[in-house]
């Protein structure tokens, strides 16, 4: 209200503990497995009470940057942000939405050719691009027998066609619809479906392969077009075999 000086909420002792440890867990003077300075040395530093530095410790264990292990072997564990765990947080929103398979797929046949051209478009494709998508192609070849396995192995060629584009927001975002989207593939050619066709297969590999060869030539409108073509196809078939039931966060896996 006018007239009435406005009021600025200062922060607690604990919140300004906890940004200090999460600024050096974020900036990389901490880093994943790092075990935290004891106790007695955090009071020191901070010179905070014990209930301040605990809340400090229950505020960083929330966000998910530190794992609190009990008993003699304890004490807080630097844990750094995933794509993985950034996947399943989003998958868990999707699920209370109610969001489909579906709509996740749907969303993929827009973003997922931006990244193909994006590839495509990079100068250094020779070294930061094919070889890593030659790896998953070879792996596919090399799995051609065990349909389950060549699933997990044609959704990580996806993946590291996002994952290769180049823009890191992108590569965050778009890449956790790829692992929620993997997840459900991966569930329908698994234990709840039957064996992908030979033929659905072999397309697949040569649809991966075209598109590795178009990202070689540079050619970005074509490469845009054969992962659109791609991927509706794949939808379409994947589709068609599993129920198009809510998104199941619980289906994404933490650590791959």
């Amino acid at each position: 209200m006018e007239g009435r000086a406005r009021r600025i909420r200062q922060p607690r002792v604990a919140e300004i503990v906890a940004s200090k440890l999460r600024d050096d867990i974020l900036s990389g003077r901490l880093r994943a497995g790092d075990i935290l300075p004891t106790q007695e040395s955090l009071y020191s530093e901070f010179g905070v009470s014990p209930p301040a530095l605990r809340e400090a410790i229950h505020l960083l264990e929330t966000d998910g940057l530190i794992s609190v292990r009990r008993g003699n072997m304890g004490g807080a564990v630097v844990r750094l942000p995933s794509a993985e765990r950034t996947a399943h947080m989003i998958g868990m929103v999707l699920q209370t939405r109610a969001a489909t398979p579906a709509d996740v797929s749907g969303a993929l046949l827009h973003l997922e050719p931006i990244c193909a051209g994006m590839c495509a478009a990079r100068e250094d494709r020779l070294t930061e691009v094919l070889p890593y998508l030659q790896a998953e192609i070879d792996l596919q070849t090399a799995r051609f027998e065990d349909s389950a396995q060549f699933v997990r192995t044609a959704r990580r060629f996806h993946e590291a066609l996002v994952a290769r584009c180049g823009n890191e927001p992108m590569i965050l975002l778009i890449g956790s619809l790829e692992l929620i989207w993997s997840s459900h593939e991966s569930s329908v050619w698994g234990d709840e479906g039957g064996p992908m066709k030979d033929a659905t297969m072999r397309a697949a590999l040569r649809d991966h392969q075209r598109l590795l060869d178009t990202i070689a030539q540079g050619n970005v409108a074509r490469a845009t077009k054969l992962a659109a073509d791609h991927l509706t196809a794949a939808r379409r078939t994947t589709l068609a075999a599993g129920s198009d039931k809510t998104i199941e966060a619980r289906l994404i896996s933490h650590d791959r």
